[in-house]
């Protein structure tokens, strides 16, 4: 048989979904692990889907989405965002934002172009850069600097080949909400080499006590810009698959023509629950993000108390801890915290080399979860602490017996124990 496509046999399957996978078959976990909201979507949005299906609103729409769902989300960017957008020919409704990401890398990059990522970063991005052709490279953030991106990194990623910026506040793993200034930088080193900016907002309703800037508002940004967001996250609409993709209209006809040919619309029934999120639907994101604002502030605190420092984020419904106090990879952690525990985490590995030393934990959960979750990860730790200090007393027992011990952090690298002869 000939080959099948060689740069999408290379990516690897998702991290995420392998430890969802493996949670999934144990009727015991608690999951930590997926970012999707624990709410239901809201009463009076079911039931306008409800009714659009009596309606019998079972058909294709316009490829671009339905023109009241598009001028209401221009609206939204407007009073909100502070953006304009013609809901005509700039704004193309789809199924959910993954989808918007595809259509904006496959409708400006071309054959090798590189598009500069920052990490830790969702897991999709750097797969969806190489499948639409393109090569990512990444720009790491620190968590001793709160995530933030740092502009003179990005002029250095810069090569005759980097053709955008993707990036995403808040963010998905960290919950860091890049401050204004940072991306005013940003716009400044994409106008000066003439860079589109793919900015991801799905999160942008998600803040506590800091403001979100919208990229495409910043001045010089929008003729360049791709804003990415919809009503997922806000709306706990998770699986109605409803997103949308916002920029000029030379590109957003052609992330029109990708759409056209290859999903065709957005579900009819989802743009329909989409219009009454958007007419109606902000009293219930605000009590979602209340909800959310006390469980950020406790699980970052019981975590930091249980060993694993953790500031609160500012944004997303995530933290992201650091497990390095424990002597294991993140992955290796997240395994036995699962094996040992029963709770799901995310490795900060999956996310790119620079989330490595971290753990991802969604507090999208309700909250006596949260509150068992952190009983076990407290248990856990002490658990493992208390081995490693079995096993230093055992190694200083063989040393004055005359012995040796060699710690493994010498024999492997991973740092972990001792081994004693």
């Amino acid at each position: 048989m000939r080959p099948l496509n060689r740069a999408v046999a290379a990516i690897p399957p998702s991290g995420i979904r392998r430890f969802f996978d493996l949670a999934a078959a144990r009727p015991d976990v608690i999951s930590l692990g997926i970012g999707e909201p624990d709410f239901v979507t809201p009463w009076r949005i079911r039931e306008a889907a409800i009714y659009a299906v009596e309606q019998g609103h079972t058909t294709y729409t316009a490829n671009s989405g339905i023109p009241e769902l598009r001028r209401l989300i221009a609206r939204y960017c407007d009073a909100r965002d502070g953006v304009t957008y013609n809901p005509d020919n700039e704004i193309v409704v789809t199924a959910g934002v993954s989808e918007a990401l595809d259509l904006a890398l496959r409708a400006i990059t071309e054959q090798g172009d590189e598009v500069i990522l920052f990490e830790p970063c969702y897991v999709s991005y750097g797969p969806c850069v190489t499948i639409a052709g393109g090569v990512p490279v990444a720009v790491s953030t620190q968590a001793e600097e709160g995530f933030a991106i740092a502009p003179d990194r990005v002029r250095a990623a810069i090569t005759s080949r980097t053709k955008a910026i993707l990036l995403c506040s808040p963010g998905n793993p960290t919950g860091a909400v890049q401050p204004g200034p940072i991306l005013k930088q940003l716009v400044d080193i994409a106008v000066e080499h003439d860079l589109y900016v793919i900015s991801d907002e799905i999160y942008s309703r998600l803040v506590y006590g800091v403001p979100h800037t919208c990229v495409a508002g910043i001045p010089g940004a929008r003729e360049r810009t791709i804003l990415l967001n919809g009503l997922s996250k806000s709306m706990a609409m998770t699986g109605w698959r409803v997103g949308y993709a916002c920029a000029p209209e030379p590109i957003t006809s052609l992330m029109l023509k990708i759409h056209q040919y290859t999903t065709l619309c957005a579900p009819h029934v989802s743009q329909m629950a989409a219009i009454e999120a958007l007419r109606n639907g902000e009293a219930e994101t605000e009590k979602m993000v209340a909800a959310y604002d006390v469980r950020r502030r406790y699980l970052s605190s019981a975590l930091t108390d249980a060993g694993l420092p953790c500031p609160a984020p500012d944004g997303a419904f995530y933290v992201f801890p650091s497990i390095e106090p424990t002597g294991l990879r993140s992955d290796e952690f997240a395994e036995r915290l699962l094996e040992e525990a029963g709770v799901a985490v995310v490795p900060g590995s999956v996310f790119g080399p620079s989330g490595e030393g971290h753990v991802r934990c969604s507090y999208a959960a309700p909250f006596p979860a949260l509150e068992q979750a952190v009983r076990r990860i407290r248990q856990f730790t002490r658990q493992l602490a208390d081995r490693r200090s079995d096993r230093r007393r055992q190694g200083i027992a063989v040393a004055n017996r005359g012995g040796s011990c060699t710690p493994v952090a010498e024999l492997s690298g991973k740092g972990r124990s001792a081994t004693c002869e």
